[in-house]
């Protein structure tokens, strides 16, 4: 589904124009159906490798191949002047339906997504984890075989943050999408992760890949997550 081969990225950088190596030698595969989680420290190049895939940049050197895939931003950025139904309506407006058409086609997944009573509010009137919700629903409307996602909790409470990671393992499951999920939260990646993929700091390139090797839902407390949870930080260089 997925196959990165050799990539390198290089950005011009700010200062005397010095180059910024992002990527280097970075290779990985992503079978069908898999969810990919990737953790490394800022700057390694996570956001660099999502865009690559999702066709938004080029590599400098190397392949990228992938069906296609949408993506979705750290931030939610839903339109405020829209209504819930209608943020979520976009990917369908964008692809010519029309918008009562649209919103009758999204109207079921607002209960799946625990949405229900919520379609005409604006996103103002919406809760952190609720506007995460519509974004997915977004992202996962426009109808890609491949989920890109970048960061989608970052900026939630940590209560708020535990809540949506059992609520996305248990869609991710449910849809059986390619997913490729970047984050900082090592234990996030082993929670909803079939393989933990660690990078090292800029030029980002991949040194271990962990595969968790059990079912959703886990729990923080398995021993095997704690497990693997440890490994991935000492791949990162963190004292455990």
């Amino acid at each position: 589904m997925i196959a990165i081969e050799g990539v390198s990225r290089t950005f011009a950088g700010r200062r005397r124009g010095e180059p910024v190596p992002a990527l280097r030698d970075m290779s990985l595969r992503v079978a069908a159906g898999e969810t990919v989680a990737v953790v490394g420290p800022s700057g390694c190049g996570k956001t660099t490798l999502l865009e690559l895939i999702c066709g938004l940049q080029q590599p400098d050197a190397g392949t990228v191949r992938s069906e296609p895939a949408a993506l979705m931003p750290q931030r939610d950025l839903l339109l405020p002047w829209l209504a819930a139904v209608d943020n979520a309506a976009l990917a369908l407006r964008v692809q010519g339906v029309a918008r009562q058409r649209a919103r009758e086609q999204v109207a079921p997944w607002f209960e799946r997504f625990g949405l229900s009573g919520f379609e005409q509010a604006r996103p103002y009137e919406l809760s952190g984890g609720m506007r995460q919700r519509v974004s997915f629903l977004r992202t996962l409307l426009a109808g890609k075989p491949v989920l890109a996602l970048d960061e989608p909790f970052a900026a939630l409470d940590a209560i708020t943050r535990a809540e949506m990671q059992g609520w996305l393992a248990h869609i991710l499951d449910q849809e059986q999408r390619t997913v490729v999920l970047v984050t900082h939260d090592v234990e996030e990646a082993v929670l909803l992760g079939d393989r933990v993929l660690v990078m090292a700091p800029r030029p980002g390139h991949v040194v271990a890949d962990l595969a968790v090797g059990t079912s959703r839902p886990r729990q923080r407390t398995d021993p095997a997550v704690v497990e693997l949870r440890a490994k991935a930080l000492v791949a990162l260089g963190v004292p455990v």
